[in-house]
């Protein structure tokens, strides 16, 4: 039997690497070719997994957070901030998204995201 944490830490590791391809499609010219793959191995991740004890609705769904509020309650993200201010912070930047997992229509985070926070003054 596969042990499950390994199974879901293989899960993250691929979804994380599906992320960076997305972010640096993002600055291609024409992505839309690859965006395609992306796109298709998002929803693959998404649909039935076939995860031992569950039932076909189990899926990972990534989060990109970026350009959303922050501030210290919000739990579903692990920060740094940048600059000085405190106040009125936006995510600048992504390292690792929100990762969740679907499951009979339950869902729980499974990685907090990795963010990069600024006051949004100091854009």
């Amino acid at each position: 039997m596969t042990d499950p944490i390994k199974v879901t830490k293989a899960y993250l590791d691929i979804l994380n690497q599906v992320f960076e391809i997305e972010k640096k499609l993002s600055v291609l010219q024409e992505p839309n070719s690859i965006q395609r793959n992306v796109n298709k191995l998002k929803e693959i991740m998404e649909q039935g997994l076939g995860i031992q004890g569950s039932d076909d609705t189990t899926g990972f769904v990534y989060h990109n957070p970026i350009g959303e509020d922050y501030n210290i309650t919000r739990t579903d993200c692990e920060a740094s901030i940048a600059g000085e201010s405190t106040d009125n912070l936006q995510i600048t930047e992504v390292i690792k998204p929100i990762i969740r997992l679907h499951s009979g229509g339950a869902g729980f985070i499974v990685q907090k995201a990795v963010v990069v926070v600024k006051a949004k003054n100091n854009q």
